[in-house]
C-alpha cells in the first residue's frame, strides 16, 4: 500500500482515508492502485468501509499533473483502468460509504458515485469542472452521475462549472445524507454501524442485484427480483432473522 491510502480497521468497519492533503486529496495512479489492491482483497470480517479525505476534502478530482503528456491510446488505457477500480468499488458485495467534505470535484465525484452510501457536508462543493479544461469526464461519471441526477444537469454542470453546495447536492440525489461541516465522518460511521449488523449476504445483494435490475427491462428485473428473493430466503441468516422476529430481539447475523 502506498502512504496516499490510509487504512485502518475498526472491528468489522474498514476505513479508508485518502491521504494527500497537499493536493486536496487529487486521486493519481499511486492512489487508484491502492483502492484497487483494497477492494480485490478487502480484509475477511469487514462488512462495512467508509471512505473520507485528510485534510478537509474528499477529493478535488484526477491529478492532471500525471496527464500533461499522454498520447489518446494511453489517455483510453487510463479510463478503462478507472472504469475497472470504480466497478471493483461499485459491485463490492460489502457497502461503501463516502463521508464527503470541502471539494468533491471531477473524479473525486466520480468515486464518491461508485460508494453505495453518500454523506455530504453542507458546505461540500461539488463541481464537474473538465468542460472548463478542454477535458472530457474518464472514470465513469458520464453514466453513475447521470444515473444520479439525469444526463441535462451533468451537461449543464459540465458547460459552465456550475458549483453545487452540500445542501443543493442532497436535493438533486448527489449526497443520500446531510450533516453540518465537520459531521460527515461521524454520521458515515454511524451509518456503517448499522449496516455491519446487517446480514453480510443480504447486503451483497442490495447493491449488486438492485444494479442489475435496473439496468434490464421490467419483466426480467422482476424474474430477478423473485430468484434473489428465494435465494435470500434460505440459509441461516434467514432462519435468524424470522427467530429475531418472533422471538422480538435484534437479529445476530455471522
Amino acid at each position: 500500500m502506498t502512504d496516499a491510502l490510509i487504512i485502518e480497521q475498526r472491528g468489522p468497519i474498514a476505513h479508508l482515508r485518502l491521504n494527500r492533503p497537499e493536493k486536496r486529496n487529487a486521486l493519481n495512479d499511486d492512489l487508484v492502485a491502492a483502492l484497487d489492491a483494497f477492494f480485490s482483497a478487502v480484509p475477511e470480517g469487514t462488512r462495512a468501509i467508509v471512505i473520507s479525505g485528510e485534510g478537509g476534502h474528499f477529493s478535488s478530482g484526477l491529478d492532471l499533473s500525471q496527464h500533461v503528456a499522454r498520447q489518446p491510446l494511453e489517455v483510453m488505457a487510463h479510463s478503462r483502468n478507472w472504469h475497472r477500480v470504480m466497478a471493483q468499488v461499485a459491485n463490492s458485495p460489502i457497502p461503501a460509504i463516502a463521508a464527503m467534505s470541502g471539494a468533491v470535484m471531477g473524479g473525486g465525484l466520480e468515486f464518491g458515485a461508485a460508494c453505495h452510501v453518500r454523506v455530504a457536508e453542507e458546505t461540500v462543493r461539488f463541481q464537474m469542472p473538465e468542460g472548463l479544461r478542454g477535458i472530457f469526464v474518464g472514470g465513469g461519471g458520464s453514466v453513475r452521475i447521470t444515473r444520479l441526477i439525469g444526463p441535462d444537469r451533468l451537461t449543464e454542470m459540465m458547460l459552465t462549472g456550475r458549483t453545487y453546495s452540500g445542501i443543493e447536492g442532497e436535493r438533486l440525489g448527489l449526497a443520500h445524507h446531510l450533516v453540518p461541516e465537520g459531521g460527515a465522518l461521524e454520521k458515515a460511521f454511524e451509518l456503517a454501524e448499522r449496516i455491519a449488523k446487517n446480514s453480510p449476504t443480504i447486503n451483497g445483494f442490495i447493491i449488486q442485484a438492485i444494479a442489475q435490475i435496473g439496468s434490464m427491462p421490467p419483466e426480467a428485473g422482476l424474474y430477478a427480483e423473485s430468484l434473489t428473493a428465494a435465494l435470500s430466503q434460505t440459509g441461516p441468516d434467514a432462519e435468524e432473522g424470522l427467530r429475531a422476529f418472533l422471538e422480538k430481539r435484534p437479529p445476530v447475523f455471522k
